[in-house]
Parts: structure tokens; sequence; C-alpha cells
């Protein structure tokens, strides 16, 4: 309670109150004191100078007679102001005995030898009064010295006028406390209710509730720290507002962003893990990991982290995966809050596009260097030869040549089609065309190898058959390369079927062989480039490695799909899927 701003401010103005009463009272007795011992001076100083000599002449007349020296001061007692608590007395010059006094019978008699009666009795007049001294005397030699005249006041009507003035400044003081008790309980309340409700809105505002503002009811210092910490509230919450925006931001580009990111404290322990980082890593997020766990063989020196930006770029993997960590310091080394963040890149596919752009290389070059050592080695020939040779076996070279420049030209071709493809440089003319024609030509076109292979090319085709939306050369291109390709790994007597029906909203087209069949662990890479299952076979035969990587992406682009079903010595199936073409391009045909 006494902890509170109005308790301190009441019990701060009950002092103030206290000691100006204490104050006022030590002042007012003080001069009442001072007036009363000035006034007593006066009256003696005055009395004796202008009665002094006439009292000394009627007190020597008594000739020592006490009675008569009472009666002789009596008719002074006016003069000398004698009362109650003033009375005289005279004392034996020489030994200093009280003789006589003006006392009543019932007081108590007044015995002292005052510094003032010493100095009377060596024959001079005694007026010092000190302040604190208990009464205050006036003391003269009378009678050529025999006597001793003193009058003295017991400050008894002092001491009753300053207990009446302690009663009345006690009294006031109780008035004045009281008063000042409700008027700064009063004032109190002026200055605390709006500092409570200022503190009652400062607690909403710090657990988060901006909604309500306060108010300032006043033109004062309170009223203007009022209007001061609402605008700063504002712009707290405003603050608060971004900050929780930006946060908002970080946190959904942290859950979502591809790359990984972990971090952790100067401990080691771990603080955040975003999903992309517990995927390629292989593992949940739990505040019980360090560092250690989550890399393993990842052994880093803080040394190597310096400030300033400082990072450390490693591979590692992880996971069935190749990662591109970069491991930075956050926060400086003496910060109790500083950490360690590593930010994770899955790099697989680039590692292995890598790989497969240099094997890329290496077939196109394999591919091409076999032609050309051909056709160097047989130009060679005849030109070292020149007449020797018979026209016959010069015509075989030249054929050779042009064989092997004719199939270098493929590869050429082929190459140039799969950029145009990769780099969508390919125009398609996409038209409504019906798949029974495409099915037709490409049967009447393969027909003639198909026999000089010893084989039967046969078509099933589904009536109706819809049409497809494609660029007709392109699809004939795929089709016939996948029926080329049915025939020249086909067995003698073999046959062909070429087929094509309806599916929902798809036309399936199948290529199906009783030829010798692919092994199984050959199937997933056959629509790679360059990748042939045999490859002595398949360079006997005249192909490039590269026909159904182009069909691929050539069906891909009229976003059908092209798989591939086979089992060894037991043929093979080809089967296409295109989507029918909408109905808002069949009027095109």
């Amino acid at each position: 309670m006494l902890k509170s701003l109005q308790m301190k401010l009441v019990l701060i103005l009950m002092l103030l109150v206290v000691a100006v009463m204490a104050v006022v009272g030590v002042f007012l007795v003080n001069s009442v004191t001072a007036y009363n011992r000035s006034d007593f001076q006066r009256q003696m100083v005055d009395f004796f100078a202008l009665r002094g000599e006439e009292l000394d002449k009627g007190l020597s007349a008594c000739n020592g007679d006490l009675d008569q020296m009472e009666k002789v001061l009596g008719a002074y007692n006016g003069g000398l102001g004698l009362d109650d608590h003033r009375n005289f007395y005279i004392l034996d010059g020489k030994t200093g005995e009280f003789l006589t006094s003006s006392e009543s019978r019932d007081a108590t008699p007044f015995r002292e030898l005052t510094p003032n009666m010493i100095t009377a009795m060596e024959g001079e007049v005694g007026q010092t009064i000190t302040a604190l001294s208990p009464y205050f005397d006036v003391a003269l030699p009378v009678d050529g010295g025999n006597y001793v005249l003193a009058v003295v006041d017991d400050k008894g009507e002092l001491d009753e006028l300053t207990w009446t003035m302690f009663t009345i400044l006690i009294r006031s003081l109780m008035f004045g406390l009281a008063v000042t008790i409700l008027l700064s309980f009063i004032l109190a309340r002026t200055i605390t209710n709006p500092v409570q409700r200022l503190t009652r809105t400062a607690q909403r505002i710090a657990a988060g509730d901006f909604s309500q503002q306060p108010q300032a009811e006043s033109a004062d210092e309170i009223g203007n720290l009022t209007r001061t910490f609402g605008e700063m509230a504002k712009v707290l919450e405003n603050t608060l507002a971004e900050v929780n925006g930006e946060r908002n931001k970080l946190s959904t580009l942290f859950t979502y962003m591809a790359d990984g990111v972990v971090a952790f404290d100067k401990s080691g322990h771990i603080l955040h893990m975003n999903p992309a980082a517990q995927q390629m890593l292989g593992m949940e997020f739990g505040p019980e990991l360090i560092y250690t766990q989550v890399f393993p063989n990842l052994n880093v020196e803080e040394s190597d982290l310096g400030e300033g930006g400082r990072y450390i770029e490693i591979d590692y993997a992880a996971n069935k995966r190749i990662l591109k960590i970069l491991l930075a310091m956050f926060g400086t080394a003496e910060d109790e809050n500083s950490g360690i963040m590593a930010v994770l890149h899955d790099i697989t596919e680039q590692k292995k596009l890598d790989s497969s752009r240099r094997e890329f290389v290496a077939n196109v070059s394999h591919e091409l260097r076999t032609p050309l050592t051909n056709v160097k080695g047989y130009t060679e020939t005849l030109l070292d030869a020149g007449d020797e040779l018979d026209g016959e076996t010069r015509r075989n070279f030249l054929q050779v040549i042009y064989n092997e420049s004719d199939r270098m030209t493929h590869i050429v071709k082929d190459l140039l089609t799969l950029s145009q493809l990769d780099y969508g440089k390919m125009d398609m003319e996409m038209s409504p065309i019906p798949v029974k024609l495409i099915v037709q030509n490409i049967a009447s076109a393969m027909l003639i190898e198909a026999r000089g292979q010893g084989l039967t090319l046969e078509t099933k085709l589904e009536e109706p058959l819809p049409l497809i939306l494609a660029d007709r050369n392109r699809m004939e291109q795929v089709i016939a390369n996948i029926v080329s390709n049915a025939i020249k790994y086909n067995r003698p007597g073999g046959t062909v079927t070429l087929s094509a029906f309806s599916q929902e909203d798809k036309v399936v087209i199948k290529v199906q062989d009783t030829g010798i069949g692919i092994p199984q662990e050959d199937i997933p890479r056959l629509f790679e480039r360059f990748y042939r299952v045999d490859k002595a076979r398949s360079r006997e035969r005249g192909g490039t490695g590269l026909g159904l990587a182009i069909a691929k992406e050539i069906v891909e682009q009229h976003q059908g799909t092209i798989g591939v079903e086979s089992q060894l010595d037991a043929g093979t199936t080809v089967t296409i899927t295109l989507p029918v073409c909408p109905p808002d391009h069949e009027g095109q045909l």
C-alpha cells in the first residue's frame, strides 16, 4: 500500500504540513519568549531608572526593618509588575541570605542565588537574562550595599501562554492534517487515475492488445504523456505488424523454399530445419537433434567460419543425394545467441546432368569417329592405290564412303532435331488429323521393308477412330521409327502389328512385334540418347541410338506419353497415347 504513488503523495503532504506547523510553533514560542524577556528587561530598566533612587532612599530609611521594607516595596507593586508569578526578594548584601519576599504563603519558596543576585552583592546591577534560564530576574544593591533587592519572574505566565499556543498549534495541526489528507487524496487521484489508466492500457498493449488506445483528458504533463504514449503505441502496432509481416514472409519462404536450411546454436543444438532440409537429409526435425547427428561426416572447425560473411562450401552425400552445403556463422563469436547456418542445395540432378552431358559428348564423338575413320581409311586407300584398283573395288570403296557419310548425315540431322526440341525451336504445325490415315500411310510405306525381311505387317484399327491434334509429319516420323525398329529387331517369319483404338478421351497407338525382345534392366534407359541394347547389332543395322529419344520428345510435345513393354525372346510392344482433338479444332480439318 505504501508503495503506491497516491499514498506517497499523501504522506509527503502530511509531512509537509507537520514540518510547517513545527517550524511555525518553534518560531512562535521563540518569539513569545524573546518578547517576554525583552519586555521584562525593559520594564525593570525603565522602573529603576525612574524610581530606583527614590526606592533606595525609602528602603534605607527603614533601617533594616523588614516589615517596613515590605510596606515600602508594596507601594511599588504596580511599577514592578508583581503578581503570582513575579515577586521581589530582599537578600542580605553580605551573606546572600533571603530575608523577605512578596511570595504567597502556599507558593514554593524561591531560594536560588542567581548570577544577577551575586552581581548585585558585588555592588553592581545584575540584569543579564539568558534564553534558556527557567526565570527572569533583575537584582541591584540598596542601602549602600547592605541589602540586595531582586525581582524574579518564574516564567509561569509565559509557560501558560506557550502551552496555550502549543494547544492551538496541535489543534490546528490536526485540522490541517485532516484537510491535507482529504485534499491530498483528491490531488493524488487527479494524478494517479490517469497514470493507472495508462498503466492498464500499457499492460494490454504489452499483452498484444492494441484495440484500446489511451485517451488524454487534460492538457497538463500527464495528458502530454498519455498522448505521447498513444502515438508510441500506434507506431509500435505498425512496427509489430511490419515485423509480423516480414516474419510471415520469412516463415513462408523458409517453409516452401526449394533449398534446405538448418540452423544450430553455439553449443551445436538444432534451432530450425525447414521441410526441404528434412526431405534432403531423410530425417524429421526434433529439438533433441545436434550437429553431429544431422551431419555425422561433416566436421568443420569454428575458426574456419569467421565473421563478415565468410562461408564454407562443401559437397556432401546423404540419403542417396549429393548436396552442396554452404556453412556460415550468424552473430558474433562473443554473442550468446550466435550459431551456424547451413544452406543445402540438392545437386543430384545437376550431377546426373553433368554426367549425362559428358556421356552424350563421348557418345557423339564415338558415333562420329567410327564413320569418319572408315571414310578416312577408304579415302586414303583410294588416293594411295590410284589406278591400281579395279573398277569394282573402287566402286565398293566409294559405296562405303557414301554409306558412312549418309550415316553421319543422319546422326547430325537427329542431333539438330533433338536440339530444336530441347530449346523449343521446332515449329509444330498442329492440325486435326485422322489417326486411321496416319496408320494406313505408315503401313503402306513400311510394307515393302517388312516383306524384304520375311515379316508380316498387320494393321488393326477400331472404328470409328477420333481425330488427334498433331503435326502430321512429326507423328508419322515417330510411328515410322518405331515400326522400323520392330522390323529390324524381329525374327524371320515374325509379325509386326500396328493397331489403334480410342480409350475415353485418348487415342492409343500400339506397335507390337514378335522379335528378340529387350532385357528388363535395359527398358528404363531405352529413351536415353545414344543408348543401344546391342550396340554392335544396332550399328550393323544403321541405328544411331537417337530415334526413341526423338520420338519421346515429339510425343511429349503433343501432350502424350510413350512406353515400352518387352520380354526377352517374346517380343516388344510400344504404346503411344495421344489426347483426342478438342471439339473447337475439328472444323479446321
